[in-house]
Order: structure tokens, then sequence, then C-alpha cells
């Protein structure tokens, strides 16, 4: 596997073969970013143009791969025209929309990525040949000929590249992401409540993500619409939120009821402990490519309450391992929290089915098992 940034000490992750390449790469997302002062206007979400030139094409000459397998390539650690340099057949596991954009992650809905890109909400901007207009045109140049296979974690991020003008042509494949079960299992709720220090008396909703408080797209405005509308019912004063992925504000928001913040998580094992000291995980998402909260929940045993879109109608299953509310009801999410703990029987049943869902499509060895034939199918072997 070749990164950008290797933090740990396995032999079978690589950084950049060049010393040259390995110093640039600590700037990489500093310097890619710079096109992005042009527009002052511009909302604060990830947007990659993918502009600084890199030797990843060079470095993959030496590896001699059969094919190249690509997954998330933002901060600049690939730029869009070195793709047709490998020389190699292609597959690309798509983690958000960035690589059919004209350089947004998640489009909020602006669905210009289905005809080309312009004049972008994102940028705040009003031209149709902006940032994110050229992105597009230097895509669809440089991926024109590609030898490519798409892979989209859900059904529904596979439809969006299908009707992306970029990937329209493309063979476009369903994997969803894999979990090591055997790190993400259930723990008994009240050792893994002491491990976390967290009440035994309560119920514990969980909510968490990467920038959980900062990103709006994972609805971090909903989850607190949410709760304050539980406030004056029954079971409020027995319930606690637990955030994870963020650290406690300088003026923490009112949920109305207590909320405790475990900050930034850096390891399964006790992101597993955490999933299975919760009673119920909300995932209260805009848009997500998967939703990978969700199923490492369900691996522990959790139920899920999210909202019934994007790539969480892949992994909830409506009243049979957690709860779709409607998009973007708030209302109907604290309905569905509630729902989940009112009958203690139904609720066994949820926690059960939610590890079966897991076990059934998200056990790595099955999902590696979809890869490698997929790779041979590739390879005509």
């Amino acid at each position: 596997m070749l990164v950008q940034t290797k933090k740990g000490d396995d032999w079978r992750v690589l950084r950049p073969l060049k010393n040259i390449a390995r110093k640039i790469g600590l700037f990489r997302p500093e310097l890619d970013s710079l096109p992005l002062c042009f527009y002052p206007g511009r909302m604060r979400n990830e947007f990659s143009p993918a502009m600084v030139p890199d030797m990843v094409p060079s470095d993959i000459a030496v590896l001699l791969p059969d094919i190249v397998h690509m997954h998330w390539i933002g901060y600049g650690f690939l730029r869009i025209e070195s793709l047709k340099k490998f020389n190699r057949p292609i597959v690309w596991t798509l983690h958000d929309m960035w690589a059919f954009t004209g350089g947004c992650h998640v489009d909020q809905d602006c669905g210009r990525y289905a005809q080309e890109c312009g004049a972008c909400p994102q940028l705040g901007s009003k031209r149709k040949k902006d940032l994110s207009h050229r992105i597009w045109q230097r895509k669809l140049r440089a991926w024109r000929d590609l030898d490519l296979t798409v892979v989209a974690p859900s059904q529904w991020l596979a439809e969006c590249a299908k009707k992306s003008s970029l990937f329209k042509n493309r063979r476009i494949c369903v994997i969803p992401n894999g979990l090591n079960l055997d790190y993400f299992k259930t723990v008994a709720k009240d050792s893994a409540r002491r491990l976390w220090n967290l009440p035994q008396d309560k119920k514990l909703i969980l909510f968490g993500a990467i920038n959980a408080t900062g990103d709006r797209n994972k609805g971090f405005h909903l989850i607190q619409e949410a709760l304050r509308s539980l406030d004056q019912d029954r079971l409020c004063g027995a319930m606690e939120l637990v955030v994870f992925g963020a650290s406690e504000p300088q003026k923490p928001p009112d949920f109305g009821l207590k909320t405790r913040y475990v900050g930034w998580l850096h390891d399964d094992v006790s992101l597993a402990a955490l999933y299975s000291a919760a009673d119920v995980m909300v995932v209260p998402s805009l848009q997500e490519a998967f939703g990978q909260t969700a199923s490492e929940a369900f691996a522990c045993g959790c139920p899920v309450v999210s909202f019934g879109s994007t790539g969480l109608l892949d992994i909830v299953d409506h009243c049979k391992n957690g709860y779709l509310a409607r998009p973007f009801e708030s209302s109907d999410l604290a309905r569905g929290i509630q729902w989940v703990f009112e009958d203690e029987g139904r609720y066994k049943k949820l926690c059960a089915a939610a590890r079966q869902k897991a076990e059934k499509k998200y056990d790595l060895q099955k999902v590696a098992s979809q890869y490698k034939k997929l790779y041979r199918d590739l390879l005509g072997r």
C-alpha cells in the first residue's frame, strides 16, 4: 500500500520512495489548497483542486503491480493528470463524491456533476468557468481513455456515479466497506462502560464522526434539534449523550440532557468498546457515501437511528436493526430514538439483528473475496 504519510511500522505500507517526495508531502495539503484563496466567500468544506505535481507514477513503475487500486487521494496526494501515467488497470474505491465532481467531496445536492461543474455554490462563485469547471475539464481530458473500474460502497453512491458526466459510461460495482469483526464485536455493556467511566444506570445515545461538531454534513445541528424535542419526554431524565470525534466546545450547546465529549479516538479497540457501551448510535448525516460509524455500531450490537437517505439506506433496515427517520426531520429522528427504547424485548432483537447484518455483509474476509473476484475478472484469470 502506497500512502502519502506513514504513521506505523507495517512493512506492507509504503511512503513515497524518494526523499524529496516525502518532504514535499508534508506541505501538499497547503499547496493544493492555494487556488481556493481566490474564493474568499467559499464554504469551509473539503475541496481538492489536485493540482500539485507528484511522483506516484514513478513509484508505481518501480512496484510493478498488476492492478492499481486507489482509495481516497485528497490533500494533494495525487494530481488528476497522473492517473493516465499508471499504465495499469485501475480500480478506484470511492469514499466520497470527489472523483466525479469539480472539486467538492460532498455535493450537498448541487447535482451539477451530472452535466458539468461551474458557478459552484461551495466556492461562492457565479462564474460558469470557475475553478470547479476547470477541475471538471481536467478530469474529463485526463480520464477519458483510462482502464478504470469504479467501486462504490453503497448503491446510492453508485447511482450518483452512474449519472455523472465523468463516469456514466464506466463499469461501476457496489462493494461495501469491510470490518475486522475480531476487533468490532460486542463487549459486555457494564464492562465497556467501566472502561469509559460511563454511568451504568443511563440510556446512552452515541454520536460521532471525524470533525463531528464542525462538519455540517454530519448533522450535529439536527441531532441537537432532535434531542431538544425529547426534553419534556419521560425518558429524557434517564438519557445521556456521548460525543466522539470532537472535544467539548468552549460554549457547549444545550441538548436538554447531560452530554459527555470523549474527544478523538485513534484505535479500533477503544471505539468498539464505546459502541458497546452505548444503547443507540445516531447518524444524522445529510449525505453519506456509506455510513462507516453505522456499520461499526452494528458489529458491536448497537442499533442505529439515521435518516432514510444516501448510503445509510444500504445499512439500516427500518424497524429491524434500527430506525430510518424521514429526511431531514429532526422530530422523526427523535421519534426513532424513543422507539428504540420503548420495548425491552424488541430492543434485544434490534441488537441481535444489528450484529447479524454486520456478519453477513461487512465481514472483512467476505468483502476481500468480492475484490479478489473483481481483480481476477479484470486480469482474465
